[in-house]
């Protein structure tokens, strides 16, 4: 069932003191297996294999008792609301009638003052007039996930004969966009420096996504993605990369300019909103930026309650935390480590990053991307020096825009 957890490196350095957030959002794996094979894939062709000897698909039991723990933590800790995400995988698999079983069954054992907001993350292969009507009929959001909105920006998104995704995907999309818009959640997209990034942003918004969510690669200290040099922070000439090469920074900081000015912004860009949210003092909800606590969990194939999947670009078992539920109430998940040190703010912080003046908005960054073999979490990001760059360039944008304005 579940795999106890071996975690290789500490989750952080010294003393971490806090007091637990409830999970507010619970990603469940209804499908384990994809009908892509994206060369890229951190979950498929990174360092974890525990997918392989897990079920390709949520046995009943496991989605009964899932629902019931998500009900039981939403009435122990009085939540007004909580996020259910169809994860996979891609979910659609499953089937669109089973998802929708899913999530009805979710909301029935959720405490009747609770809201549970429902979402499935997709590539949109599946998508056709009868799924989606399916879907926004039980009141789930759809999720898209893209490289970009060409087919050129899709040739890694292929099946597992090698065919192109993208005529299905687009036409997947549209469907959404046309037929039921109230239920078209966005597009998620991971940055390639490599691309053109006006051209890529004017792509996706061709396919009328109402908000776009920009995501850094999975990469780490050990690891580093694309483009970036091998160099970690201990050897840096600043401890935490400035003064690197900023491809990353600079792609996300055109495409800022391109959606900033006013009368331009077709769709909310979560990365740019909650920076500046956090520049303004306001409280964002990302993993990639501020010091939010972190409050997801993952329910995979088999029961066994993970930690958030990105951490399975560092290593094999990254995840784990022994626990499964069939056995395990989510409270015993916020007390593992892991989860203790994500929800810990500065504290869990290596030292550079906890005097850098922009703590309070870079947060540190993804806490997937600080990993370095043998050092564990404590660094800085290894995209440290493109956060800077990000965070810098915003700031002066809203200085310049608010420079007028009355104090």
């Amino acid at each position: 069932m579940s795999q106890q957890a071996t975690p290789r490196v500490p989750w952080h350095t010294g003393p971490v003191s806090h007091t637990p957030v409830p999970f507010g959002q619970f990603i469940v794996k209804v499908h384990g297996r994809c009908n892509l094979a994206c060369r890229y894939c951190y979950l498929y062709e990174g360092p974890d294999r525990s997918w392989r000897d897990r079920p390709s698909a949520a046995p009943p039991a496991v989605l009964e008792h899932t629902a019931s723990r998500i009900g039981e933590h939403a009435a122990a800790h009085r939540l007004r609301e909580v996020a259910l995400v169809l994860h996979g995988g891609e979910p659609l698999l499953a089937g669109a009638d089973l998802l929708a079983a899913f999530a009805d069954r979710v909301r029935d054992l959720a405490p009747a003052d609770c809201t549970v907001r429902v979402t499935v993350q997709t590539n949109a292969t599946l998508l056709n007039d009868a799924r989606i009507a399916t879907l926004a009929h039980h009141r789930i959001s759809v999720g898209i996930s893209l490289d970009g909105g060409l087919p050129a920006h899709n040739t890694l998104r292929t099946d597992h004969a090698g065919r192109p995704s993208w005529a299905m995907a687009s036409h997947g999309a549209r469907l959404l966009a046309d037929r039921h818009p109230e239920a078209y959640a966005g597009i998620l997209t991971v940055v390639d420096p490599r691309t053109d990034p006006v051209e890529m942003y004017e792509s996706l918004l061709a396919l009328r996504p109402p908000a776009l969510d920009l995501l850094l690669p999975h990469g780490n200290w050990t690891a580093p993605p694309p483009g970036l040099p091998t160099t970690h922070p201990a050897h840096s000439a600043h401890p935490g990369g400035i003064g690197r090469p900023t491809p990353y920074g600079d792609w996300l900081c055109t495409v800022f300019d391109r959606w900033w000015p006013a009368g331009r912004r077709e769709t909310k860009v979560r990365l740019f909103e909650e920076c500046l949210a956090l520049l303004l003092g306001l409280p964002a909800a990302t993993e990639s930026l501020g010091l939010d606590p972190v409050n997801a969990v993952v329910v995979e194939t088999d029961g066994s309650i993970e930690q958030i999947d990105s951490l399975k670009s560092a290593y094999d078992g990254a995840t784990a935390t022994g626990l499964d539920v069939f056995h395990h109430t989510f409270d015993a998940a916020l007390r593992h480590p892991g989860v203790a040190a994500r929800q810990a703010g500065a504290d869990a912080l290596a030292a550079v990053c906890r005097s850098c003046p922009l703590l309070t908005v870079c947060g540190g960054g993804h806490y997937a991307h600080r990993y370095r073999a043998g050092h564990g979490f404590a660094n800085p990001s290894v995209y440290c020096a493109d956060l800077d760059r990000l965070v810098r360039h915003v700031a002066a944008r809203l200085a310049e825009a608010t420079a007028g304005d009355p104090p």
